[in-house]
């Protein structure tokens, strides 16, 4: 299987070989692998002319039809499966295994959004609660909120992308995006498969984009929503300078996972080296801290260590890998010296840390100081610290030590600890039995503290690309 030589952007709907100005490499060998038409100011003012023009034919659109370009979309990606998932182990360096499961997701994600499609909302209201309102009822409907911005990050460049786009379609809101400039494939796909349908002209463009580009995905007035995933330093000078329009955060975290001696270690371990190390940790909600109660500590760190090493590096085309390269060499080389800090400042380096080239060895490390980078900042890649505690109340204080507040994963089988969690945790999830790093895509999905705001999932994002209008009645006395 080969990629395109080049591919084009998408403006109002049409593709666009304007360039091939941007270089899209290989993750692993670090080549190039194709290239792709980058989007200049004038094509981005266009395109939100053209999501502007489209709004009053997107909200006009009957449910049937929104879900029927939705559905296309679910047919065509089966159909693409094995193309959508080889372009994504390319552009993103992500095992082959984990591409198909993110094309799951992706197909996934759309479906659910053709199910929610045709169930948009309303209440009837009683509204004489009082003599004063006596003879008026009313009701309220949920309408598209308009055009739409959104910008998708590099690490889940199908299924991020797929949980703006899908329930902007949903509800009928046009919409311009730009995705991860060094995972732009998938959404270009995407863009192919979406011109195939009858949206109205102007309905969408996929637009990859310089990072100064990003700034007119922001500040232009026109727009009703932003819609960001990435970095926390990046989502919150985004709003800052987002005017009036809604602004919907998913970022970034360093989530923890809580081991309460009660666990069946066996399988805790199992789900943690996949919730740490799947696609090289490069989740938002990849387990980082590991919270282990003393009385278990020993033995659960010998697990890890042993499934640590035990992982396959190297090409992610063979389907053996579980580590293949970070985004680029320069990230690798930030986290070892993340991982070097930490072993100066006394931690214990338990086994990793090597790296070669943009593949960093799974890493695990204990009795790390808890003001070094690894334990304060989102590390996004292959490395997670144990530290031990005695009391749940010493763990879940623990766990609420960040300025990240994702997702927050918890092995016991103490129904009382567990609500407790659910009550103390400051996350936007609890994960029971499992690693933070589980998520469904119909669930809500979002971040408190520095970890965002808003949530993702389909009925959830429908909510938040739609305003609420009422309508009230009278009834004349003489009526």
């Amino acid at each position: 299987m080969k990629l395109a030589k080049a591919y084009p952007y998408y403006l109002a709907n049409e593709a666009v070989f304007a360039n091939t100005d941007l270089a899209v490499t290989d993750k692993y060998t670090g080549e190039i692998a194709t290239r792709v038409a980058l989007a200049d100011p004038v094509a981005i003012d266009a395109g939100i002319e053209a999501a502007v023009a489209a709004a009053q034919a997107m909200a006009q659109m009957p449910a049937y039809a929104r879900k029927d370009v939705l559905l296309h979309c679910v047919s065509r990606f089966k159909e693409r499966y094995d193309e959508l998932a080889y372009a994504l182990c390319i552009e993103a360096g992500k095992p082959i295994k984990d591409s198909r499961g993110e094309v799951d997701r992706l197909i996934d994600t759309f479906q659910i959004a053709a199910e929610e499609s045709v169930r948009m909302k309303g209440e009837l209201q009683t509204l004489d609660i009082s003599a004063r309102a006596h003879g008026y009822r009313g009701m309220w409907k949920r309408v598209p909120i308009g055009p739409c911005s959104f910008i998708s990050p590099f690490n889940f460049p199908l299924n991020l992308a797929a949980h703006k786009i899908a329930p902007a379609l949903a509800v009928g809101c046009p919409f311009v995006m730009k995705p991860a400039s060094r995972t732009p494939l998938g959404a270009i796909i995407m863009g192919e498969v979406l011109a195939e349908t009858d949206l109205p002209k102007g309905a969408f463009s996929i637009l990859p984009c310089s990072r100064d580009g990003a700034d007119l995905f922001t500040v232009d007035e026109r727009l009703k929503l932003l819609s960001f995933t990435g970095s926390p330093a990046v989502g919150w000078a985004l709003k800052a300078k987002s005017g009036k329009k809604k602004v919907v955060l998913e970022l970034g975290g360093n989530a923890a996972v809580v081991v309460d001696a009660d666990t069946n270690l066996e399988d805790a371990a199992n789900r943690i080296i996949i919730g740490a190390f799947y696609q090289s940790g490069q989740s938002c909600i990849g387990v980082q801290r590991i919270l282990i109660h003393e009385d278990v500590y020993d033995d659960l760190k010998t697990l890890l260590v042993k499934k640590s090493k035990a992982l396959i590096t190297g090409n992610p085309l063979n389907e053996d890998t579980f580590i293949g390269p970070m985004i680029t060499e320069g990230e690798a080389s930030r986290l070892q010296g993340w991982i070097d800090e930490a072993v100066e400042r006394g931690g214990n380096l338990l086994c990793g840390g090597h790296r070669d080239g943009a593949i960093l060895d799974a890493t695990l490390l204990e009795n790390v100081p808890k003001d070094t980078k690894i334990c304060v900042e989102e590390a996004f890649g292959p490395v997670a610290v144990l530290s031990k505690f005695s009391t749940w109340d010493e763990a879940l204080a623990g766990v609420n030590d960040s300025k990240f507040g994702l997702q927050a994963g918890i092995f016991t089988r103490d129904f009382y600890k567990i609500q407790q969690a659910w009550d103390e945790l400051e996350v936007g999830g609890v994960v029971v039995g499992d690693v933070p790093s589980y998520r469904v895509d119909n669930m809500p999905y979002g971040g408190v503290k520095d970890s965002g705001l808003g949530r993702e999932g389909i009925l959830f994002a429908m909510e938040d690309m739609t305003e609420i209008r009422n309508l009230v009645i009278r009834t004349p006395p003489e009526a």
